[in-house]
């Protein structure tokens, strides 16, 4: 037997920390019920050290709740927007002024609410913000495409913990047929908000400046310093972007990844269970479970078939032209001629008027936010390297004929 240079008492508890490790950085904030909650808290010391260290995180664990504090590496990344938990897509610009809305109302309910006092307090406060209707926000919950959009926000809040449903049923509201009885989790609602500074404490008026104002970590200016800095933001950035390519790298961060990717990646895939795939255009910390991916590929469904139909013809379009760029819209063009061959298998939503277009910007919302394209204002989309990595392959049994298959993700 090769000795792991571990006991069975440390084989286990390392098994255990990385189980803590790898639920925190899917679920940033864990409450009681949580199956690993009893976990993070037995290894709570060990858990806080590890994050400072290698990404300034801090950590709070607490009675009822355990809190990671994640910042980004970039803090005008938009590529995690939050999601109706339902239909997997992203909360649109209405739904976070909702969610802002109802996390106001809620500071300042009692222990327990209902979902029609809660929207109607919403709409109170929403009422007269000057901002709010230039910026044309206008809230009718009698509407039901609104009374759907305040369902989304409430089950997210459900699922970060803020709320615990006592009584009644969402889609039952929705229909106007009945109301919600919710409890409010005071602990977790007070700490759902993670800055370096509250937003009052900050004078700036333009967005960028008052995210800035909020986020600003400080560092000592030495080389030291500087090194921590370095590492800390690439550390993040392996960790939380599906690939790291070195173009996007300022000229010091892509020398110290040079210098330093060993340890980088070694810490990652020896605490979080993430592999290393290292390619010439950059790097991507892979999860052979798939459970830290906000967008699994290949998937299920008529979304995950048109994603790697066409991830497969960009794919194509890359490898004959590296420079290649085109226009949205010659997508979209692409996508009809795949509906007219597959769309009898997916989805009858598909076939209804818009339906297509609407396919199409879940699945470029999912190419973006996987870093498989880069799509431009000016309405342009460039493959990247990486949708190389989905593609169709032919599937041949012995003795049938050479024909394409439905393929399986490279």
């Amino acid at each position: 037997m090769i000795a792991t240079g571990r006991s069975p008492r440390g084989e286990q508890e390392h098994e255990e920390r990385i189980r803590c490790i790898r639920t925190l950085l899917k679920h940033p904030l864990v409450t009681a019920g949580h199956d690993t909650f009893r976990q993070l808290r037995r290894n709570a010391t060990w858990l806080r050290t590890w994050f400072a260290e290698q990404f300034a995180w801090g950590l709070m664990v607490e009675s009822e709740y355990v809190r990671l504090a994640k910042y980004p590496a970039r803090q005008l990344d938009g590529s995690r927007p939050a999601y109706d938990l339902k239909k997997q897509t992203p909360f649109t610009r209405r739904r976070y002024v909702m969610l802002c809305l109802a996390l106001a109302v809620l500071e300042r309910s009692e222990r327990q609410t209902i979902l029609g006092k809660l929207a109607l307090e919403m709409t109170r406060l929403a009422q007269g913000d000057p901002v709010l209707e230039q910026a044309g926000m206008a809230f009718d919950l009698e509407r039901r495409d609104q009374r759907v959009d305040l369902v989304a926000v409430v089950r997210l809040l459900i699922a970060w913990g803020v709320l615990v449903r006592v009584h009644g049923n969402e889609e039952a509201y929705v229909q106007s047929s009945e109301d919600v009885l919710y409890t409010i989790q005071r602990p977790v609602l007070a700490h759902l908000l993670t800055v370096q500074r509250g937003p009052s404490a900050v004078d700036a008026t333009e967005f960028e400046d008052r995210l800035h104002g909020m986020q600003a970590e400080s560092a000592p200016e030495s080389d030291e310093g500087r090194r921590r800095r370095l590492r800390v933001t690439l550390m993040r950035m392996l960790v939380d972007n599906p690939i790291v390519y070195y173009h996007d790298l300022q000229e010091d961060e892509l020398a110290y990844l040079n210098s330093q990717r060993s340890r980088l990646v070694g810490e990652l895939e020896r605490y979080t269970g993430l592999l290393a795939e290292i390619r010439a255009e950059g790097i991507a910390m892979v999860d052979p479970a798939q459970e830290l991916t906000d967008h699994p590929l290949p998937e299920e469904g008529t979304r995950g078939h048109a994603t790697l139909l066409l991830a497969e013809y960009l794919a194509q379009a890359l490898r004959d032209n590296p420079a290649v760029s085109f226009p949205v819209s010659l997508l979209a063009q692409q996508l009809e001629r795949f509906a007219l061959t597959h769309g009898q298998r997916w989805r009858k939503a598909v076939r209804e008027p818009g339906g297509l277009q609407l396919l199409l910007d879940e699945v470029l919302h999912i190419f973006s936010a996987l870093q498989l394209v880069r799509l431009d204002e000016d309405g342009m989309l460039t493959p990247l390297p990486a949708i190389g990595r989905y593609r169709l392959q032919e599937v041949k049994t012995p003795g049938a004929a050479d024909n394409p298959g439905e393929g399986d993700a490279a």
